[in-house]
């Protein structure tokens, strides 16, 4: 089961890790990325999105977004 979160940045299996990285600070509201003490939530959010993106490309789905 992916992520609903990672499910609605859109990007293909075939996406780089730094390409989910970028869409999931894009997703991010820009007052959330503003704010120092929520740093160690954002990492945790980055490694979750990169986590589901792993898992999607391990289970071979091939659907976008």
């Amino acid at each position: 089961m992916t992520d609903p979160t990672y499910r609605r940045l859109g990007l293909p299996p075939a996406a780089s890790r730094l390409a989910v990285v970028r869409a999931a600070v894009r997703a991010l509201h820009p007052d959330t990325r503003a704010v120092c003490s929520l740093r160690l939530a954002r990492k945790r959010f980055y490694r979750q999105m990169l986590c589901a993106h792993a898992a999607r490309q391990a289970a071979g789905d091939t659907s976008t977004g």
